[in-house]
């Protein structure tokens, strides 16, 4: 990284670092695909719950495995489509499809919340200059986007990008080469901060952007794995701290 550089842009992940999410998983997925079934038999899709419900969280498994292993984000539209496809409903387009897949993600979408600290954190640094943006790994762009609006985040950003609207994911570093240059910065002027060591940590720090751990919240099975093989530039405990650390990094310069 040139250090002569001086820091002008900060990315952040999404979920688990601006927002935290309170529901239990299980329920809230079964209640998430409930709805997905009832709005597609609105559309007038006759559909057999259990066995539609089974194939689709299947296929969504096999997805996310996949994209884990290689990076892309083939999207939620794209399995849902696909499934219907081959239950004997190919011609489904985007009107049928994106109200449908919206019923899907309002379950979760009631969930997430905002952290305390995450405005007080972002009026900080935009007052202090900096270019600000969100990079989210997620299966369907209007999802962010509506968490976004819905915690009142988007006047603080310049960028809202999802690894569903880019086709690649976290730690692609094409997704932070976009984001660099929606932005018009280059990656020694630029910060990442995330909860996720394979994701934010692992994409900045090959992107050559100064990666920033986020630690309240990064107690999962995936970090403890690769705690001991790969390293963040540096940690912060709670977003609190990151207006005072972005100062250090910045006179360091």
């Amino acid at each position: 990284m040139n250090a002569t550089r001086p820091l002008k842009a900060i990315f952040f992940d999404l979920g688990n670092t601006l927002l935290y999410f309170d529901g239990a998983w299980p329920e809230v997925q079964r209640r998430a695909d409930a709805q997905l079934l009832a709005h597609l038999q609105d559309e007038g899709l006759t559909l057999d719950a259990p066995s539609f419900l089974q194939e689709f969280r299947a296929r969504l498994n096999a997805y996310y495995a996949h994209r884990e292993a290689e990076f892309v984000e083939q999207t939620t539209a794209y399995v849902l489509k696909t499934l219907l496809a081959d239950l004997g409903y190919p011609d489904v387009g985007p009107n049928q499809l994106t109200p449908a897949l919206r019923a899907l993600y309002a379950a979760s979408q009631a969930h997430w919340l905002l952290e305390d600290d995450t405005l007080p954190t972002l009026e900080a640094l935009k007052s202090a200059g900096y270019k600000l943006a969100i990079i989210s790994n997620a299966g369907d762009d209007e999802d962010v986007q509506t968490l976004v609006d819905k915690a009142e985040l988007r006047p603080y950003f310049e960028l809202v990008l999802s690894s569903a609207a880019c086709g690649v994911r976290k730690p692609n570093p094409r997704i932070f080469s976009i984001a660099l240059e929606q932005l018009a910065v280059q990656a020694s002027e630029a910060a990442m901060v995330g909860d996720t060591l394979g994701a934010d940590i692992l994409g900045a720090n090959n992107a050559g952007i100064f990666s920033i751990w986020l630690t309240r919240r990064a107690e999962t099975p995936a970090n403890r794995e690769h705690a001991q093989t790969i390293t963040p530039d540096a940690q912060i405990p709670s977003l609190a701290e990151l207006p005072s650390l972005i100062k250090e990094v910045a006179s360091s310069r």
